[in-house]
């Protein structure tokens, strides 16, 4: 996939490669390893609508009755709560595709986050998060990143931290968010 502001570079580029490799243009990309990507004179969407519904086909959730966040705020997971799960496999599969999918979806990244910390011996109340956060994505299926075309270039970042409220283990955990003008182009959630 080859991107650039300059067309010319772009044609420049090609040529350069092909006099190398074998080439075959595919055209402007509109599906790129599970990322849609649509074009508009706004702008360019990407989203993982495709994605996040078979994974709520999988799941068995494609039917359920959509959430309107994706954990709930006065719920503190911790690693001691709830039973073990007797077979951990199926927890671990749904945070894994969460994780590829949040690269798309920063509105789930601190809930991705603080699900993975409990993958090492998931219990019922960590599985019952994780069908939260699937129930959540069941009301946002196409929601993804934005990228306007006429944004200005200003650089903007905002972060927060919790101060040490983690009860396993006293660490905080922060996050932040970056933006070139409208653009969220960076962020994470982290321990």
């Amino acid at each position: 996939m080859i991107i650039n502001n300059s067309e010319s570079s772009v044609h420049d580029f090609i040529d350069a490669l092909s006099s190398c490799f074998k080439l075959r243009d595919l055209g402007e990309a509109k599906y790129f390893l599970g990322l849609e990507i649509a074009r508009s004179f706004q702008g360019i969407s990407v989203c993982q609508r495709k994605y996040v519904l078979e994974l709520l086909e999988v799941t068995g959730f494609l039917g359920c009755k959509p959430s309107s966040v994706p954990l709930d705020p006065g719920v503190k997971l911790t690693k001691d709560a709830g039973t073990p799960l007797t077979d951990p496999t199926s927890y671990r599969k749904i945070v894994g595709k969460l994780m590829y999918l949040h690269t798309t979806r920063p509105d789930i990244s601190y809930s991705v986050n603080t699900l993975c910390q409990f993958s090492h011996d998931p219990r019922d109340v960590h599985l019952k998060a994780a069908h939260k956060v699937l129930r959540y994505l069941k009301g946002s299926v196409g929601q993804g990143l934005f990228y306007a075309a006429d944004s200005s270039f200003d650089l903007h970042g905002y972060t927060d931290s919790d101060w040490g409220t983690s009860t396993d283990d006293r660490k905080s955990i922060s996050g932040y968010c970056m933006f070139i003008g409208d653009s969220l182009v960076s962020w994470k959630s982290k321990k």
